[in-house]
């Protein structure tokens, strides 16, 4: 597989890079030391709040891309870490990050924080931006007022050029600063851009979730063959959602990497929730789940409510037992007892075995991921369907009911509606649920039956 242009699903307003043009987008990178504004003003930029925001340095780690748009023309924007040269081992990967971040884009946007002033930190950023040969145009946020104009000028000690006063928080000039940033990206002819209309159909998105510090990231990066989300020991490393397009030899699959997601309760602060809030959401827009348990934990209660959740959303899915090198014999049959057991919810959902750290089991993620992708879109000819429901009831009579015939409504998931004489209790509709999943090999995706009786 091969790794393309990454992206981030959003709404339709700023939709992700993966969903805009054919040919490249430009890139705008937002980078700086931490705590100056800079995924406040992201969010100025694509018109919603697409990251998570705090008053608190160190929030954003993993660098998160989005699509805006702005007087017609379309641009990527990457929201960074904060840049810092001295930290822990996490720290050094945020600024890896974004170092790679800026290596890539057309323009990057160096903020400052004007009510602090030129910082040791901000050299230190507006040296590696000059390395990096990129163009770059540099922004002192927080200038909420015109009394607080005089002081961005002391910026100008960075050789980075004029800079550009404006308030991200009450967006006081951003319009303006906007204006500059497409005045300055790539002409539409050199990006070999055309319109800005999105496919109807875009690429299968594959959401990974689980609680924190099951090897998600590690996962996800493992996939990808790259680091895109930072990996760290710590719990609740990813915040928000990263995700990438890669292309397969099937088509293009999005991998969305999600924070760890646990109960509300045990939410510790405001970062916390929204990134909670995120993987929520990715959750609902997946096409596909692919459930990542630590197998050394084997299946936890919160393991159980988030299968629910993942049930309730519709969408097919993948359960991965994430560490499974680690366990012995034994071990390893009581979690695959536990998956049976407290996971039979699931009905037919396929089990992996991987260790996300050495790649075991890796290579079989494609095959279950098209698999339920088939099944999710099938659509059973109604002759076939109704000749099945006969050889079932045939096979086992309903109670008191008969099923007169059947039809498919609808794909994603398959939706079949029963028109039958009565009410048909629940045990027998799970019957003819599996009965239908085997005789047509639907495999894992979710199946929704109707019945209708008459009046």
């Amino acid at each position: 597989m091969t790794m393309v242009a990454p992206s981030r699903p959003t709404t339709p307003a700023s939709a992700s890079l993966g969903d805009g043009p054919p040919g490249r987008v430009p890139v705008v990178v937002v980078a700086g030391r931490p705590n100056v504004g800079k995924s406040t003003l992201v969010n100025r930029f694509v018109g919603r709040r697409a990251t998570v925001v705090q008053e608190m340095p160190g929030v954003t780690r993993d660098r998160v891309e989005l699509r805006a748009e702005w007087n017609g023309r379309i641009f990527g924007v990457v929201d960074t870490g904060g840049l810092q040269l001295s930290g822990d081992s996490l720290d050094a990967k945020v600024s890896e990050q974004a170092r790679r971040a800026i290596a890539g884009a057309d323009l990057v946007i160096h903020v400052v924080d004007t009510s602090v002033g030129v910082t040791t930190e901000d050299d230190d950023v507006a040296r590696i931006v000059r390395t990096a040969g990129t163009p770059v145009l540099l922004v002192a946020n927080k200038v909420d007022n015109e009394r607080r104009e005089a002081d961005a000028w002391e910026f100008l000690s960075l050789g980075l050029g004029d800079p550009w006063p404006v308030s991200a928080l009450h967006g006081r000039a951003t319009g303006d600063l906007l204006d500059e940033i497409v005045r300055r990206l790539p002409s539409p002819g050199d990006e070999g851009a055309e319109g800005g209309t999105a496919p109807e159909d875009g690429p299968l998105r594959v959401a990974i979730v689980g609680r924190p510090n099951v090897g998600k990231s590690t996962l996800f990066n493992r996939i990808l063959g790259e680091e895109r989300s930072i990996v760290h020991d710590l719990p609740g490393t990813t915040r928000d959602s990263v995700d990438t397009q890669v292309d397969t030899e099937d088509g293009p699959i999005r991998f969305v990497d999600t924070a760890g997601m646990r109960r509300a309760s045990r939410t510790e602060d405001g970062t916390e929730y929204y990134a909670m809030v995120r993987a929520l959401q990715a959750l609902d827009r997946a096409d596909i789940v692919l459930l990542v348990i630590d197998a050394t934990d084997g299946v936890t209660h919160q393991d159980q409510r988030l299968a629910e959740r993942i049930g309730a959303s519709g969408s097919p899915v993948v359960v991965v037992l994430n560490k499974w090198d680690l366990l012995d014999a034994e071990g390893r049959r009581e979690v695959v007892d536990a998956v049976e057991d407290r996971l039979a919810f699931l009905g037919s959902a396929p089990v992996l075995k991987t260790s996300a750290r050495t790649g075991l089991g890796v290579h079989k993620l494609m095959p279950a991921l098209r698999a339920a992708e088939e099944a999710y879109h099938q659509r059973v000819p109604t002759g076939e369907l109704n000749r099945a429901v006969r050889a079932i009831q045939a096979a086992h009579p309903a109670p008191r009911a008969r099923i007169r015939y059947a039809v498919q409504g609808g794909i994603d998931p398959p939706t079949f509606t029963l028109f039958a004489t009565r009410r048909l209790p629940a045990p027998y509709l799970r019957y003819v649920e599996r009965r239908l999943r085997e005789m047509f090999d639907l495999g894992p995706t979710p199946l929704k039956l109707r019945v209708r009786t008459r009046s």
